[in-house]
């Protein structure tokens, strides 16, 4: 986590992170999970320092990869409180202190830092150094425990996958639209059974996306009513270990009933893009160019790509790095970035289209030393 190298380069006395518990940079270099305003703090010399509230210390300090763990009230929090009258800026006061004891002037800070706290230190007459966060590039190259964690959500996952594909399989076609038990099935009841089994193995998700039809043109519409036969349904689930906050991420498209011959054909031309974009994966080959290979391969089936500046087809980038966040680096899109072992990413191609819906396949493939290994093991199937 010797960040000391960056910091000279960017001629700065330390790197500082102020946030809550939704930062992921902090839980990555901490190995630890609050609720409560935070700092954590890394100089140039390679010195690490938490500050948390008095009542978390004795877990930060069982649970913590940081030795120094420092407390607000060391700092005479309570007598700022009362003369500042404004918790938050009591507690710039208790940091700006810690920092002049420790001499340092010139703080280094991620491009989201609270815009309060800086304005606040450079009134105490610090420099405030914006920088792009090192620990999102660490971040993109998983250990072996990491990976591990990013397996077990994935398993998971597929668990409720495949749960949801199970209840539209068993439903009945009645008037173009799908019974279960005799009532419509909608995409809140498969929700709710993706919800059941991420539950019950210790995960959870927000924002699942289950759309029929359509609107499934537009890629993060969620999806909601009944459920249609005949009509591709994409089903996106990416759920995060509530324990170990590892996320995972997968997509398939599936049809209940007879696929129109467009659709099948948009749903073949993604299944082949994706297929020889996993091929590409391995240590040293560009992201950029597994985005163009999967581009040349829908416009050659016939579809319009962003590339090409088209609002439809193909309108977002080829996958993305997955980790504690569940959008990180790389991106597998337009930037020359090459990927490294290490790197977990998905290959998610699809293609949208107002009069038809949407098709979107995803998987998540870890880049190893001489190639790759797909982690999504849950077959593809189409008309189900």
């Amino acid at each position: 986590m010797n960040i000391s190298d960056l910091l000279i380069k960017n001629k700065a006395d330390c790197f500082m992170i102020v946030g809550n518990f939704n930062n992921s940079d902090f839980y990555y270099v901490t190995n630890f999970f609050v609720s409560d305003k935070y700092t954590y703090i890394q100089t140039s010399g390679a010195k690490e320092i938490l500050v948390v509230s008095e009542m978390e210390k004795g877990r930060a300090e069982l649970e913590s990869r940081i030795a120094d763990i420092r407390t607000l009230q060391d700092y005479g929090y309570s007598e700022k409180l009362k003369a500042r009258a404004d918790s938050y800026q009591a507690y710039v006061d208790c940091i700006a202190e810690l920092l002049q004891k420790e001499g340092i002037r010139k703080i280094g800070v991620p491009w989201d830092f609270p815009y309060h706290a800086a304005q606040a230190l450079k009134e105490e007459g610090f420099t405030v150094i914006d920088m792009e966060s090192p620990f999102k590039k660490l971040r993109s190259v998983k250990s072996e425990d990491e990976i591990d964690k990013i397996r077990f959500v994935q398993k998971v996952c597929e668990k409720a996958m495949n749960a949801a594909i199970n209840l539209i399989h068993k439903s009945e076609i009645a008037d173009g639209k799908l019974l279960s038990r005799g009532f419509e099935l909608t995409a809140e009841d498969v929700r709710r059974e993706i919800d059941f089994v991420l539950l019950d193995a210790g995960c959870e998700a927000v924002g699942t996306i289950v759309a029929c039809g359509k609107r499934g043109a537009n890629p993060h519409w969620e999806g909601e009513g009944p459920l249609k036969a005949n009509e591709p349904i994409v089903i996106d689930i990416f759920p995060r270990s509530k324990k170990y906050r590892y996320f995972a991420d997968m997509s398939r498209t599936i049809l209940k009933g007879e696929p129109p011959q467009q659709i099948q054909k948009m749903y073949d031309a993604v299944l082949t893009a994706q297929k020889e974009a996993i091929e590409m994966v391995k240590p040293g080959v560009l992201c950029s160019d597994i985005h163009n290979r999967v581009c040349d391969i829908l416009e050659s089936h016939g579809f319009k790509t962003l590339r090409g500046g088209s609002k439809t087809g193909f309108i977002h980038s080829t996958g993305h790095g997955v980790g504690l966040d569940i959008h990180e680096a790389p991106n597998i899109g337009n930037q020359a970035i090459p990927l490294e072992k290490g790197n977990v990413i998905t290959i998610e191609p699809g293609l949208y289209y107002p009069d038809y819906g949407g098709i979107r396949i995803e998987d998540m493939v870890l880049v190893t030393e001489n190639g790759c290994e797909i982690l999504t093991t849950l077959e593809k199937r189409f008309v189900i």
